[in-house]
């Protein structure tokens, strides 16, 4: 799998925003209209985008349905959803849109019956978001912390068919001060599988350390503020991590 680069589309009301570590109240509107973010991820070059229902996240309600619906309906290219799934309606629902990979967080910890089922049913369609504080796994849009580690929590459900990955270290998400790529490279190599890198990713030269990772499993980044920010010019970026 060659490394791949997710821009990342958070919705909150219908809107595109950023939040600096997960916090609701430290709240950045870049785009009123979530489609044409899409469109100018698609012009520079995205394979694939990174779509989050933060609404959805907190309530476990698919809020934002309709819109992610449109964005699914309007790409060109596949689109990951994270937000809120926490039971089969939920994931089936997302997956009949045409989404093309789900991303499953809270529930992995508090529904893990119905994780390790849709695992073993659709095990390619489904990525395992690990939100970690402190190594520590975090749900319900990060509001409440467990006690289970990220590594622990990879390992279990990898036995259960989990293929993908993707770790946010939650006290570096929105701050741009780069990712955790010990943390990642670690549950790569401990769990065998492919780790996606998301959390502060802040330049161009960080994404190509990412990708000379990629022996190792880690086989992408989402990328958030820094995209939006302009301090990583995407269109480079793509250019950069493909070898170009």
């Amino acid at each position: 799998m060659a490394f791949t680069i997710y821009p990342a589309i958070d919705i909150r009301g219908g809107k595109c925003v950023r939040l600096i570590q997960g916090d609701y109240a430290q709240e950045t509107v870049y785009g009123h209209d979530p489609l044409d973010v899409l469109k100018r991820f698609v012009d520079a070059g995205a394979t694939w985008v990174h779509v989050v229902d933060l609404d959805a996240a907190r309530t476990g309600e698919l809020v934002n349905f309709p819109l992610i619906q449109e964005l699914v309906k309007q790409s060109p290219i596949p689109v990951q959803v994270g937000g809120g799934i926490r039971d089969e309606a939920s994931l089936e629902r997302l997956l009949a849109a045409g989404v093309a990979r789900v991303v499953i967080g809270s529930a992995a910890i508090e529904q893990p019956a119905f994780v390790k089922a849709s695992l073993r049913r659709m095990g390619s369609k489904i990525a395992v978001g690990l939100d970690a504080r402190g190594g520590m796994i975090a749900t319900h849009g990060w509001l409440r912390t467990q006690t289970v580690t990220a590594a622990e929590l990879a390992q279990e459900m990898a036995e259960h068919g989990a293929e993908t990955f993707i770790f946010t270290d939650i006290e570096r998400d929105g701050m741009l001060s780069g990712t955790n790529l010990t943390a990642v490279r670690e549950l790569a190599r401990a769990t065998g599988k492919a780790v996606i890198a998301s959390g502060g990713v802040r330049s161009l030269a960080e994404l190509n350390e990412l990708r000379e990772c990629e022996a190792e499993g880690v086989t992408g980044a989402i990328v958030g503020k820094a995209i939006y920010t302009g301090a990583i010019p995407l269109a480079e970026a793509f250019r950069v991590t493909r070898g170009g």
